[in-house]
């Protein structure tokens, strides 16, 4: 069998490969990341209800601005995330939804992250990702779970930490870990529709990964349980941050020599044995309205088949 790496796609999966330098051992240091604020050339990316501006020309880019243009919302506390460096200058994400609404001079189009994310540059959709699951958080975690008091941000947005002198706790952005897999028997593969799927779309079957449970544990559970199909070896493919809200898409190949399928209602509407060439022209389909057809590139469920066809 060929090695999976070499089927993986010679673009960045979307939402990955971001260029910037995390930074997170700086963004720790209040001085540091005081003067970074202050530094002429720090450009800051403001989230209006989690749209990005975007400049659209030939390639979509993300607009970045000088920390003029969002002095208001810097001087009203509203919510700072540190991104990361590039090439020394560093970027930040600053929650714009006090804004009534977005604005429509000075700054680019606000876009849907989803959306948009397709059209830009290899990597700029990394960092949206990364800009969108952070500010996302924020509002989210304003009060402590622990005693209900008010949280304040630290660390350059990476910890929320309780305003109560005697608690104290400290909370810290959580990425959901989910599997999705593409179950192959031979030159077939299972894949599956939900009811709220477009009509002819089927897709790879996935789950969230329960506390204690390795990722081939829950590849296992969740095939089982979605469509009573035992699977034997589990192969990692690859992954994809997936910023809605925060999860973490762990793509695998799952292998079984099962042919009966038992679909449980709750989970799926259909599923189905599919030839790896009826899947090579459903991710031909994958933009259109030709049915069956599989998600469109922007999903991990799209690469796994597509790196299959290919031999993975």
């Amino acid at each position: 069998m060929n090695d999976a790496s070499a089927a993986r796609p010679a673009e960045p999966i979307v939402f990955t490969a971001s260029p910037l330098d995390r930074a997170s051992n700086l963004r720790r240091d209040a001085a540091w990341l005081a003067a970074r604020l202050q530094a002429p050339a720090s450009r800051f990316l403001p989230l209006w209800q989690l749209k990005a501006p975007v400049r659209l020309a030939d390639t979509p880019a993300l607009d970045w601005h000088p920390a003029a243009d969002v002095k208001p919302l810097l001087d009203a506390g509203a919510t700072l995330v540190t991104l990361g460096l590039d090439e020394g200058i560093c970027h930040f994400a600053v929650d714009a939804s006090a804004w009534p609404e977005a604005p429509r001079q000075g700054f680019g189009k606000f876009i849907d992250v989803r959306s948009i994310a397709p059209q830009l540059a290899p990597g700029q959709a990394g960092i949206l990702a990364q800009a969108r699951s952070l500010i996302d958080w924020h509002a989210r975690h304003g009060f402590c779970a622990v005693c209900g008091h008010a949280t304040i941000a630290q660390e350059g947005g990476y910890m929320r930490r309780c305003s109560n002198g005697t608690c104290g706790a400290q909370h810290f952005p959580r990425t959901d870990p989910v599997v999705i897999m593409l179950v192959l028997r031979g030159e077939m593969c299972l894949l599956g529709r939900q009811p709220q799927f477009p009509k002819g779309m089927y897709s790879a079957l996935a789950g969230f990964i329960e506390p204690g449970e390795t990722l081939e544990e829950a590849v296992r559970r969740e095939v089982q349980e979605e469509a009573g199909v035992p699977v034997a070896r589990v192969r990692y493919h690859a992954s994809q941050p997936w910023p809605f809200p925060s999860s973490l898409m762990i793509g695998c190949m799952a292998e079984t020599t099962a042919t009966e399928i038992l679909v449980d209602a709750h989970e799926l509407e259909e599923a189905r044995w599919f030839s790896r060439a009826e899947v090579a022209q459903m991710l031909q389909r994958s933009l259109g309205s030709e049915v069956p057809r599989m998600p469109p590139p922007l999903s991990l469920a799209h690469q796994l088949a597509k790196a299959w066809v290919a031999g993975a």
